[in-house]
Protein backbone atom coordinates (compact mmCIF):
# COMPACT_ATOMS: atom_id res chain seq x y z
CA UNK A 1 0.00 0.00 0.00
CA UNK A 2 1.19 3.35 -0.78
CA UNK A 3 2.10 5.90 2.16
CA UNK A 4 1.74 8.74 -0.44
CA UNK A 5 -0.90 10.33 -3.46
CA UNK A 6 -0.06 12.50 -5.80
CA UNK A 7 -1.87 15.85 -6.70
CA UNK A 8 -1.56 17.01 -10.00
CA UNK A 9 -1.94 21.01 -10.34
CA UNK A 10 -1.37 23.18 -13.23
CA UNK A 11 0.75 20.29 -14.65
CA UNK A 12 2.54 19.79 -11.87
CA UNK A 13 2.92 17.01 -9.51
CA UNK A 14 2.59 16.97 -5.84
CA UNK A 15 2.92 14.45 -3.60
CA UNK A 16 1.23 13.90 -0.18
CA UNK A 17 2.32 11.35 2.54
CA UNK A 18 -0.71 9.30 3.80
CA UNK A 19 -1.35 9.04 7.41
CA UNK A 20 -2.80 6.14 9.00
CA UNK A 21 -4.54 5.45 12.30
CA UNK A 22 -4.49 2.36 14.88
CA UNK A 23 -7.72 1.94 13.23
CA UNK A 24 -6.71 1.86 9.47
CA UNK A 25 -8.36 5.28 9.22
CA UNK A 26 -6.32 7.13 6.26
CA UNK A 27 -5.94 11.08 5.85
CA UNK A 28 -3.92 12.78 2.76
CA UNK A 29 -1.66 14.81 4.98
CA UNK A 30 -1.99 18.74 3.70
CA UNK A 31 -0.09 20.67 5.65
CA UNK A 32 2.79 21.95 3.32
CA UNK A 33 -0.37 22.19 0.62
CA UNK A 34 -0.25 25.46 0.39
CA UNK A 35 3.38 26.22 0.33
CA UNK A 36 4.14 24.30 -2.43
CA UNK A 37 0.98 25.31 -4.59
CA UNK A 38 -0.45 27.98 -3.56
CA UNK A 39 -3.68 26.51 -2.57
CA UNK A 40 -5.78 25.58 -0.04
CA UNK A 41 -8.23 22.95 0.52
CA UNK A 42 -12.49 23.75 0.90
CA UNK A 43 -14.49 21.55 3.44
CA UNK A 44 -17.39 23.78 5.10
CA UNK A 45 -17.92 22.76 7.94
CA UNK A 46 -14.91 20.50 8.31
CA UNK A 47 -17.06 17.17 7.30
CA UNK A 48 -13.95 15.98 5.75
CA UNK A 49 -11.21 17.90 7.85
CA UNK A 50 -9.21 15.57 9.96
CA UNK A 51 -8.19 18.39 12.45
CA UNK A 52 -5.96 16.49 15.11
CA UNK A 53 -4.63 13.31 15.56
CA UNK A 54 -5.95 12.02 18.86
CA UNK A 55 -5.69 8.67 21.14
CA UNK A 56 -9.12 9.81 23.31
CA UNK A 57 -12.06 8.27 21.30
CA UNK A 58 -12.71 6.17 18.35
CA UNK A 59 -16.03 6.19 16.17
CA UNK A 60 -16.79 4.13 13.22
CA UNK A 61 -20.08 5.53 12.28
CA UNK A 62 -20.69 2.69 9.22
CA UNK A 63 -20.49 0.18 12.09
CA UNK A 64 -21.75 1.54 15.18
CA UNK A 65 -18.77 1.48 16.94
CA UNK A 66 -17.99 3.33 20.21
CA UNK A 67 -14.76 2.96 22.15
CA UNK A 68 -13.16 5.31 25.54
CA UNK A 69 -9.69 4.25 25.05
CA UNK A 70 -10.04 1.47 22.61
CA UNK A 71 -13.02 -0.24 25.00
CA UNK A 72 -15.84 -0.38 23.84
CA UNK A 73 -18.43 1.57 25.14
CA UNK A 74 -20.61 -1.39 25.67
CA UNK A 75 -18.17 -2.89 28.23
CA UNK A 76 -18.02 0.66 29.79
CA UNK A 77 -21.52 0.70 30.19
CA UNK A 78 -21.70 -2.73 31.87
CA UNK A 79 -18.85 -2.72 34.27
CA UNK A 80 -17.95 0.67 34.99
CA UNK A 81 -18.93 3.83 36.68
CA UNK A 82 -19.31 7.82 35.38
CA UNK A 83 -16.21 8.40 37.28
CA UNK A 84 -14.22 5.64 36.27
CA UNK A 85 -14.94 6.27 32.78
CA UNK A 86 -14.16 9.56 33.48
CA UNK A 87 -10.22 8.89 34.56
CA UNK A 88 -9.93 6.26 31.67
CA UNK A 89 -10.81 8.83 29.03
CA UNK A 90 -8.51 11.78 31.01
CA UNK A 91 -5.59 9.74 32.10
CA UNK A 92 -5.39 7.33 29.33
CA UNK A 93 -6.09 3.91 31.28
CA UNK A 94 -8.54 2.67 33.91
CA UNK A 95 -7.60 3.72 37.34
CA UNK A 96 -6.63 0.74 40.40
CA UNK A 97 -8.50 0.65 43.27
CA UNK A 98 -5.95 3.08 44.80
CA UNK A 99 -6.13 5.54 41.68
CA UNK A 100 -10.14 5.29 41.97
CA UNK A 101 -9.72 6.28 45.40
CA UNK A 102 -7.39 9.28 45.23
CA UNK A 103 -9.33 10.52 42.44
CA UNK A 104 -12.80 10.33 43.79
CA UNK A 105 -11.08 12.02 47.33
CA UNK A 106 -9.80 14.30 45.21
CA UNK A 107 -13.56 15.15 43.22
CA UNK A 108 -15.03 15.14 47.23
CA UNK A 109 -11.96 17.36 48.66
CA UNK A 110 -12.87 20.13 45.50
CA UNK A 111 -16.45 20.08 44.91
CA UNK A 112 -17.24 23.33 47.53
CA UNK A 113 -17.39 26.45 45.50
CA UNK A 114 -15.59 29.38 47.02
CA UNK A 115 -18.59 31.18 49.35
CA UNK A 116 -18.11 34.23 47.38
CA UNK A 117 -19.05 33.10 44.14
CA UNK A 118 -22.79 33.49 45.45
CA UNK A 119 -22.27 36.99 44.98
CA UNK A 120 -22.33 36.07 41.23
CA UNK A 121 -25.28 33.68 40.85
CA UNK A 122 -27.41 36.65 42.33
CA UNK A 123 -26.08 38.80 39.44
CA UNK A 124 -27.94 36.73 36.99
CA UNK A 125 -31.66 37.11 36.57
CA UNK A 126 -34.40 34.29 37.74
CA UNK A 127 -34.60 33.96 33.83
CA UNK A 128 -31.40 33.35 32.88
CA UNK A 129 -30.92 29.74 30.67
CA UNK A 130 -28.57 27.50 33.44
CA UNK A 131 -26.26 26.96 30.24
CA UNK A 132 -25.71 30.78 30.14
CA UNK A 133 -25.22 30.65 34.36
CA UNK A 134 -22.71 27.46 33.97
CA UNK A 135 -20.64 28.93 30.94
CA UNK A 136 -20.24 32.19 32.68
CA UNK A 137 -19.79 30.21 36.25
CA UNK A 138 -16.91 27.86 34.79
CA UNK A 139 -14.83 31.01 33.76
CA UNK A 140 -15.66 32.81 37.55
CA UNK A 141 -14.33 29.51 39.29
CA UNK A 142 -11.27 29.63 37.56
CA UNK A 143 -10.45 33.44 38.81
CA UNK A 144 -10.78 32.08 42.61
CA UNK A 145 -7.87 29.48 41.98
CA UNK A 146 -5.32 31.34 40.51
CA UNK A 147 -2.94 29.11 41.39
CA UNK A 148 -4.72 26.40 38.96
CA UNK A 149 -5.96 29.19 36.67
CA UNK A 150 -2.84 28.89 34.33
CA UNK A 151 -1.11 27.48 31.22
CA UNK A 152 -1.36 24.04 31.68
CA UNK A 153 1.20 22.46 34.24
CA UNK A 154 1.86 18.98 33.87
CA UNK A 155 2.58 17.84 37.72
CA UNK A 156 -0.69 19.71 39.11
CA UNK A 157 -3.24 18.78 36.41
CA UNK A 158 -4.73 15.84 37.79
CA UNK A 159 -6.02 18.81 40.80
CA UNK A 160 -6.61 21.18 37.82
CA UNK A 161 -9.14 18.30 36.30
CA UNK A 162 -10.49 17.20 39.37
CA UNK A 163 -11.62 20.82 40.31
CA UNK A 164 -13.31 21.50 37.08
CA UNK A 165 -14.77 17.66 36.69
CA UNK A 166 -16.11 18.14 40.64
CA UNK A 167 -16.99 21.53 40.63
CA UNK A 168 -19.27 21.47 37.44
CA UNK A 169 -22.28 19.51 39.61
CA UNK A 170 -22.10 22.65 42.08
CA UNK A 171 -21.92 24.90 39.74
CA UNK A 172 -24.70 23.27 37.64
CA UNK A 173 -26.75 22.47 40.79
CA UNK A 174 -26.83 25.95 42.03
CA UNK A 175 -27.70 27.32 38.24
CA UNK A 176 -30.87 25.52 38.36
CA UNK A 177 -31.90 26.59 41.54
CA UNK A 178 -31.14 30.04 41.12
CA UNK A 179 -33.01 29.48 38.13
CA UNK A 180 -36.21 28.64 40.13
CA UNK A 181 -35.69 30.89 42.91
CA UNK A 182 -34.63 28.45 45.39
CA UNK A 183 -31.90 28.20 48.04
CA UNK A 184 -28.63 26.60 47.16
CA UNK A 185 -27.58 23.19 48.88
CA UNK A 186 -24.48 22.42 49.67
CA UNK A 187 -22.83 18.99 49.21
CA UNK A 188 -22.35 16.51 50.93
CA UNK A 189 -18.95 14.05 51.49
CA UNK A 190 -21.24 10.80 51.66
CA UNK A 191 -22.37 11.16 48.74
CA UNK A 192 -20.98 10.03 45.57
CA UNK A 193 -20.57 11.66 42.04
CA UNK A 194 -24.01 11.72 40.56
CA UNK A 195 -26.03 10.84 44.16
CA UNK A 196 -24.21 14.69 45.14
CA UNK A 197 -25.62 16.32 41.94
CA UNK A 198 -29.19 14.65 42.28
CA UNK A 199 -28.82 16.03 45.85
CA UNK A 200 -28.04 19.26 45.29
CA UNK A 201 -31.01 19.58 42.44
CA UNK A 202 -33.84 17.92 44.30
CA UNK A 203 -32.83 18.35 48.15
CA UNK A 204 -34.53 21.26 50.43
CA UNK A 205 -32.65 22.69 53.69
CA UNK A 206 -34.70 20.93 56.10
CA UNK A 207 -34.67 17.90 53.72
CA UNK A 208 -32.72 15.22 51.89
CA UNK A 209 -34.06 14.28 48.24
CA UNK A 210 -34.46 10.44 48.75
CA UNK A 211 -32.20 8.65 46.63
CA UNK A 212 -33.69 5.86 44.57
CA UNK A 213 -30.39 3.64 43.09
CA UNK A 214 -32.59 3.18 39.87
CA UNK A 215 -32.57 6.78 39.16
CA UNK A 216 -28.74 7.91 40.11
CA UNK A 217 -27.48 4.52 37.93
CA UNK A 218 -29.40 6.32 34.95
CA UNK A 219 -28.55 9.47 35.37
CA UNK A 220 -24.72 8.16 35.97
CA UNK A 221 -25.28 5.87 32.92
CA UNK A 222 -26.01 9.44 31.07
CA UNK A 223 -23.37 11.05 32.15
CA UNK A 224 -20.94 8.03 30.73
CA UNK A 225 -22.52 7.81 27.39
CA UNK A 226 -21.86 11.44 26.56
CA UNK A 227 -17.89 11.40 28.52
CA UNK A 228 -16.48 11.70 24.58
CA UNK A 229 -17.58 11.56 21.20
CA UNK A 230 -14.60 12.60 19.35
CA UNK A 231 -14.45 16.05 17.69
CA UNK A 232 -17.81 17.35 17.75
CA UNK A 233 -18.51 20.89 17.75
CA UNK A 234 -17.88 21.45 21.85
CA UNK A 235 -14.85 19.37 21.90
CA UNK A 236 -13.51 20.84 18.30
CA UNK A 237 -14.09 24.62 20.16
CA UNK A 238 -12.48 23.24 23.51
CA UNK A 239 -9.11 22.27 21.31
CA UNK A 240 -9.61 25.95 19.46
CA UNK A 241 -9.36 27.75 22.63
CA UNK A 242 -6.85 25.92 24.04
CA UNK A 243 -4.44 26.41 21.01
CA UNK A 244 -4.33 29.63 22.42
CA UNK A 245 -2.91 28.56 25.52
CA UNK A 246 -6.03 29.83 27.20
CA UNK A 247 -6.52 27.99 30.77
CA UNK A 248 -8.52 24.97 31.16
CA UNK A 249 -11.49 27.04 32.86
CA UNK A 250 -11.90 28.88 29.79
CA UNK A 251 -11.47 26.52 27.34
CA UNK A 252 -13.82 24.37 29.15
CA UNK A 253 -16.75 27.31 29.21
CA UNK A 254 -16.48 27.66 25.43
CA UNK A 255 -17.33 24.43 25.42
CA UNK A 256 -20.45 25.09 27.53
CA UNK A 257 -21.36 27.75 24.89
CA UNK A 258 -21.05 25.85 21.67
CA UNK A 259 -23.11 22.46 23.51
CA UNK A 260 -25.68 25.27 24.07
CA UNK A 261 -26.86 25.32 20.45
CA UNK A 262 -30.02 23.24 19.28
CA UNK A 263 -27.83 21.54 17.04
CA UNK A 264 -25.98 20.23 19.71
CA UNK A 265 -26.48 19.87 22.85
CA UNK A 266 -30.27 21.10 22.59
CA UNK A 267 -31.01 17.64 20.81
CA UNK A 268 -32.53 16.11 23.41
CA UNK A 269 -34.48 19.28 24.94
CA UNK A 270 -35.85 19.04 21.09
CA UNK A 271 -36.87 15.50 21.47
CA UNK A 272 -39.65 16.60 24.93
CA UNK A 273 -40.68 19.40 22.88
CA UNK A 274 -41.92 17.93 19.82
CA UNK A 275 -43.66 14.80 22.18
CA UNK A 276 -45.82 18.16 23.40
CA UNK A 277 -46.64 19.68 20.28
CA UNK A 278 -47.61 16.32 19.01
CA UNK A 279 -49.86 15.86 22.23
CA UNK A 280 -51.01 19.40 21.78
CA UNK A 281 -52.31 18.24 18.74
CA UNK A 282 -54.44 15.14 20.19
CA UNK A 283 -52.40 12.87 18.31
CA UNK A 284 -50.49 9.55 19.35
CA UNK A 285 -47.81 10.17 16.87
CA UNK A 286 -49.73 8.61 14.12
CA UNK A 287 -50.38 11.81 12.54
CA UNK A 288 -47.09 13.27 13.00
CA UNK A 289 -45.40 10.24 11.47
CA UNK A 290 -46.98 10.15 8.64
CA UNK A 291 -46.52 14.01 8.25
CA UNK A 292 -42.61 13.41 8.34
CA UNK A 293 -42.77 10.36 5.68
CA UNK A 294 -44.53 12.57 3.68
CA UNK A 295 -42.61 15.67 4.14
CA UNK A 296 -45.61 17.64 5.38
CA UNK A 297 -45.96 20.73 7.83
CA UNK A 298 -41.93 20.93 8.22
CA UNK A 299 -42.39 17.89 10.53
CA UNK A 300 -38.78 17.30 12.09
CA UNK A 301 -38.50 13.76 13.31
CA UNK A 302 -36.06 14.60 16.52
CA UNK A 303 -34.00 12.11 18.33
CA UNK A 304 -33.92 9.74 15.18
CA UNK A 305 -30.74 9.63 13.33
CA UNK A 306 -27.21 10.91 13.93
CA UNK A 307 -24.84 12.86 11.52
CA UNK A 308 -21.68 10.00 12.62
CA UNK A 309 -23.41 7.15 12.82
CA UNK A 310 -25.22 5.69 9.63
CA UNK A 311 -26.07 2.22 11.78
CA UNK A 312 -27.41 1.98 15.17
CA UNK A 313 -25.99 4.31 17.46
CA UNK A 314 -24.12 2.04 20.11
CA UNK A 315 -24.82 3.99 22.90
CA UNK A 316 -28.93 4.14 22.22
CA UNK A 317 -29.16 0.59 22.42
CA UNK A 318 -27.83 0.43 25.91
CA UNK A 319 -29.74 3.63 27.08
CA UNK A 320 -32.76 2.25 26.00
CA UNK A 321 -32.23 -0.87 28.12
CA UNK A 322 -31.87 1.60 30.78
CA UNK A 323 -34.77 3.63 30.02
CA UNK A 324 -37.41 0.39 29.88
CA UNK A 325 -36.09 -0.90 33.16
CA UNK A 326 -36.55 2.38 34.94
CA UNK A 327 -39.97 3.56 33.54
CA UNK A 328 -40.87 0.00 34.86
CA UNK A 329 -39.56 0.56 38.15
CA UNK A 330 -40.58 3.70 38.34
CA UNK A 331 -44.50 3.18 37.11
CA UNK A 332 -44.57 6.30 35.59
CA UNK A 333 -47.70 7.45 34.13
CA UNK A 334 -46.80 10.20 31.53
CA UNK A 335 -48.80 11.00 27.78
CA UNK A 336 -45.55 12.38 26.42
CA UNK A 337 -44.15 8.61 26.86
CA UNK A 338 -46.32 6.80 25.83
CA UNK A 339 -46.50 8.98 22.41
CA UNK A 340 -42.76 8.34 22.55
CA UNK A 341 -43.04 4.70 22.96
CA UNK A 342 -45.32 5.30 19.87
CA UNK A 343 -43.11 6.91 18.14
CA UNK A 344 -40.15 4.47 18.97
CA UNK A 345 -41.95 1.20 17.92
CA UNK A 346 -43.11 2.63 14.35
CA UNK A 347 -39.86 3.62 13.68
CA UNK A 348 -38.19 0.33 14.53
CA UNK A 349 -40.40 -1.45 12.35
CA UNK A 350 -41.77 1.20 9.53
CA UNK A 351 -39.54 0.58 6.01
CA UNK A 352 -39.83 3.92 5.93
CA UNK A 353 -37.01 4.38 8.97
CA UNK A 354 -35.40 1.32 8.41
CA UNK A 355 -33.88 2.43 4.72
CA UNK A 356 -32.97 5.85 5.74
CA UNK A 357 -30.98 4.93 9.02
CA UNK A 358 -33.50 6.65 11.02
CA UNK A 359 -33.01 4.41 14.23
CA UNK A 360 -34.14 6.61 17.77
CA UNK A 361 -30.57 8.35 19.04
CA UNK A 362 -28.90 8.42 22.51
CA UNK A 363 -30.71 11.95 22.53
CA UNK A 364 -34.17 10.18 22.41
CA UNK A 365 -33.61 7.71 25.00
CA UNK A 366 -31.69 10.39 27.56
CA UNK A 367 -34.49 13.37 27.44
CA UNK A 368 -37.23 10.51 28.48
CA UNK A 369 -35.39 9.22 31.21
CA UNK A 370 -34.76 13.02 32.26
CA UNK A 371 -38.05 13.83 32.07
CA UNK A 372 -39.04 10.98 34.21
CA UNK A 373 -36.78 11.65 36.85
CA UNK A 374 -38.24 14.89 37.31
CA UNK A 375 -35.18 17.18 35.48
CA UNK A 376 -36.88 19.99 33.61
CA UNK A 377 -36.03 20.57 30.25
CA UNK A 378 -34.25 23.24 30.28
CA UNK A 379 -31.55 21.36 32.43
CA UNK A 380 -31.14 18.88 29.76
CA UNK A 381 -28.13 20.52 28.29
CA UNK A 382 -26.48 21.22 30.89
CA UNK A 383 -26.56 17.53 32.13
CA UNK A 384 -25.16 16.68 28.82
CA UNK A 385 -22.15 19.42 29.95
CA UNK A 386 -21.40 17.64 32.98
CA UNK A 387 -21.35 14.54 31.08
CA UNK A 388 -18.91 15.92 28.64
CA UNK A 389 -16.25 17.45 30.44
CA UNK A 390 -13.92 14.52 30.65
CA UNK A 391 -13.72 14.55 26.94
CA UNK A 392 -12.92 18.24 26.93
CA UNK A 393 -10.65 17.82 29.70
CA UNK A 394 -8.91 15.24 27.79
CA UNK A 395 -8.86 16.75 24.29
CA UNK A 396 -7.49 19.50 26.24
CA UNK A 397 -4.84 17.90 27.29
CA UNK A 398 -3.54 16.43 23.89
CA UNK A 399 -3.80 19.79 22.98
CA UNK A 400 -1.46 21.41 25.89
CA UNK A 401 0.78 18.35 25.45
CA UNK A 402 1.53 18.66 21.48
CA UNK A 403 4.70 20.92 22.38
CA UNK A 404 5.34 21.64 18.77
CA UNK A 405 1.37 22.52 17.93
CA UNK A 406 0.43 25.91 16.57
CA UNK A 407 -2.40 28.13 17.39
CA UNK A 408 -5.86 26.69 15.29
CA UNK A 409 -6.75 29.15 12.43
CA UNK A 410 -8.52 27.64 9.35
CA UNK A 411 -8.35 29.80 5.97
CA UNK A 412 -11.04 31.03 4.32
CA UNK A 413 -11.88 31.89 0.15
CA UNK A 414 -13.08 35.17 0.01
CA UNK A 415 -15.98 35.76 -1.95
CA UNK A 416 -16.31 39.49 -1.13
CA UNK A 417 -15.43 42.61 -3.15
CA UNK A 418 -12.35 43.10 -4.85
CA UNK A 419 -10.20 45.91 -4.63
CA UNK A 420 -12.71 49.07 -2.97
CA UNK A 421 -12.44 52.71 -1.86
CA UNK A 422 -12.93 54.69 1.56
CA UNK A 423 -15.32 57.40 0.13
CA UNK A 424 -15.93 60.64 2.61
CA UNK A 425 -19.68 60.76 4.07
CA UNK A 426 -20.34 64.12 2.76
CA UNK A 427 -19.78 62.06 -0.31
CA UNK A 428 -22.31 59.12 0.33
Amino acid sequence: MTNTAKLELDGKVIELPIIEGTEAERALDIRDLRTKTGCITYDESYGNTGSCQSRITFIDGEKGILRYRGIPIEELAEGSTFVQAAYLIIFGKLPTETERLRFSGLLTKYQMIHEDMKFHFEGFPSSAHPMAILSAMINAAGCFLPELNTEYDAERFEIQAAHLLSQVRTLAAYAFRKSRGLPSIYPKKKYMFTENFLHMMFSEPDEDYELDPAVVDALDLIFLLHADHEQNCSTATVRMVASSKANLFASASAGVCALWGPLHGGANQAVIEMLKEIRADKDDGTLFLDKVKHKNHGAKLMGFGHRVYKNYDPRARIIKRKCDELLSKMGISDPLLDIAKKLEETALNDPYFIERRLYPNVDFYSGIIMRAIGIPTEMFTVIFAIGRMPGWIANYREVAEAGDSRIYRPRQIYQGPSLNHYVPLFER
